[in-house]
């Protein structure tokens, strides 16, 4: 998997006026979510729909918003992998789909309904999406179906003639929140959309239940079985946006309480003594703040973060997150000199940026270099949408090449290895426990895949694939 397969937002509104501004908006709030890729599809007199290869704010001109306006309900995404949303002609009218998440079992199904006749512009999982959804009776009994013949994540959202449906997978492995006001119901793979809308939060759509929107508001058509809860705990820690909240659990919070576990660990061994505690920005600030909250270590900023570059972990490539990296991160030496620092992060992939960085801040006259990491360490790629790259990529992974990490000795061991290749004085990193404690949910409502390598969904496409169908009752 050398290139990243998908990290995006979706929204969705009704409006009781035009709402095309509203959604361009709401992108732009999700913006941190993909860079590659952006689309708007309205409905009025039909599906109206404009998709852009770069940034909300830069590629969507005035006229193309003007194309859109008058619609007063629709669907907006970005993204990093395919360009959404897609439009169909159906005997459901037409309606247009944007979603966010993967699907593993893409191939085999592709092949399946090629074999059936059904032909694709470009294998995009979008694709398979709609298809499997436009060939059904109606929208909800397609979006049923989708269980029972897709592996994977998935929240997606759907505009119609009708309105907008908004739906996520039995395992809500991908967040997708509700909110209001007096005149307008939306739907947000992040609640900061909403809140910078001045919308009201009700609520996260369940997993497994099909909500439709329409001027009366939200309404719930069917929620279908939920195997367990599998919501990405990677969410917390990195990919979501630190105002927003998910499934009860600010980020910001969150995100603070890995600090604090990373900050007790190191007062129960006392085996360093640091002056100063620093995140590597953006996604290690709520991190350092709950370590320098719980050891009272003074806080500073040592990089000077560059507002105009993008996430180097949501890139398409390594080169390209390399490059970003090193645009995106300066070092302040005033902050560093003479210092023994502690640098929080939120996860370690290849090592090479955290080891760049160690670098940049000992030339700049740092002391010592501890690195402390929120997240356990990486030893399997995500199947289910965030960009993990090949196992082989995983730093870990050269140190333990197969199996997990089992209790604190070899996590250890790990540390110390990872040390000497990042040239840093320390490494630590939260345990899974430790993580799952922090984070406060149960371990059991968690996708912790990329860790402890356990993927928690129940294969039921193979029905599919052997030309049968499925449908939760």
């Amino acid at each position: 998997m050398g290139e990243m397969r998908d990290n995006c937002g979706v929204f969705g509104i009704y409006s009781h006026a035009p709402c095309v501004y509203d959604i361009y908006n709401a992108l732009d709030f999700l913006q941190h979510r993909g860079q590659q890729f952006c689309g708007i599809a309205i409905y009025h007199d039909g599906v109206k729909q404009v998709t852009h290869h770069g940034r909300v704010g830069y590629a969507f001109t005035e006229s193309d918003l003007q194309y859109l306006h008058g619609g007063r309900w629709g669907i907006g995404h970005v993204s990093l992998w395919e360009r959404q949303p897609m439009t169909w002609s159906s005997r459901m009218g037409e309606i247009a789909l944007a979603f966010s998440g993967n699907i593993i079992n893409a191939k085999e199904i592709i092949e399946s309904m090629k074999e059936r006749g059904d032909a694709f512009y470009r294998d995009y999982h979008t694709e398979i999406l709609g298809k499997i959804i436009i060939s059904s009776a109606d929208i909800v009994s397609g979006i049923t179906r989708l269980s029972g013949i897709v592996e994977g994540a998935y929240s997606l959202v759907i505009v119609t003639r009708e309105g907008v449906y908004a739906t996520r997978d039995v395992y809500g492995f991908r967040p997708l929140i509700l909110g209001r006001d007096e005149k307008r119901f939306a739907v947000s793979s992040e609640s900061r959309a909403l809140q910078n809308m001045d919308m009201e939060i009700v609520r996260d759509v369940k997993p497994g239940e099909i909500v439709f929107i329409d001027g009366e508001g939200f309404h719930t058509l069917k929620v279908l079985p939920s195997p367990r809860r599998a919501h990405c705990a990677f969410e917390w820690a990195y990919t979501a946006s630190i105002d927003s909240i998910i499934e009860g659990l600010y980020v910001q919070e969150a995100r603070h309480r890995l600090g604090v576990s990373l900050a007790e660990r190191d007062l129960v061994e006392k085996d360093i003594k640091a002056d100063i505690v620093a995140p590597v920005p953006m996604s290690g600030i709520g991190h350092a703040l709950g370590y320098h909250a719980r050891s009272s270590l003074p806080y500073q900023e040592v990089f000077l973060y560059n507002r105009y570059a993008d996430r180097s972990y949501t890139q398409v490539n390594q080169a390209a997150r390399e490059k970003m990296a090193k645009r995106k991160l300066s070092v302040l030496p005033y902050a560093v000199k003479g210092k023994s620092i502690v640098i929080c992060d939120d996860s370690i992939v290849r090592g090479t940026q955290i080891r760049d960085k160690v670098r940049e801040l000992k030339r700049a006259g740092a002391r010592e270099v501890h690195v402390r990491v929120a997240c356990p360490p990486l030893l399997y790629t995500c199947d289910f949408g965030v960009s993990t790259r090949a196992k082989e990529e995983l730093v870990a992974r050269h140190f333990l090449a197969d199996g997990n990490i089992e209790g604190m000795d070899d996590l250890k061991r790990l540390e110390r290895w990872i040390a000497k290749q990042i040239d840093a004085d320390s490494v630590k990193y939260n345990s899974i426990d430790a993580f799952v404690r922090a984070i406060g949910l149960g371990r059991n409502e968690l996708c912790l895949k990329c860790w402890d390598g356990l993927r928690p969904t129940q294969i039921m496409g193979e029905k599919f694939l052997k030309g049968e169908d499925y449908e939760n009752s």
